[in-house]
């Protein structure tokens, strides 16, 4: 099993159930853009960190433990540059 993947995904699947207005902007309404990456990286870390490999060459990227990362790093880019946040000015 790939642990890290698996606590990605279990983060991501967790937090969003607990604080789910943690996807909005300040004005309540949905990132559509920052949803998609953070359910891909939820995705591809829960199927990676159960161990499961996918034999087509089009589901093994989309569903590998780097896709995890890259899809991670879209969403702290949409998040952290679409976003106004009060502490950043």
């Amino acid at each position: 099993m790939h642990y890290p993947c698996l606590m990605v995904g279990l983060l991501i699947m967790l937090t969003g159930t607990i604080y789910p207005l943690l996807f909005t902007s300040a004005n309540g309404k949905a990132h559509h853009g920052l949803a998609m990456a953070l359910f891909w990286a939820m995705s591809a870390g829960l199927v990676r960190g159960v161990g499961f490999v996918p034999r087509a060459w089009v589901w093994k990227l989309l569903f590998s433990a780097w896709s995890c990362g890259v899809s991670l790093g879209l969403a702290a880019y949409l998040r952290w540059s679409t976003f106004a946040t009060p502490w950043l000015g």
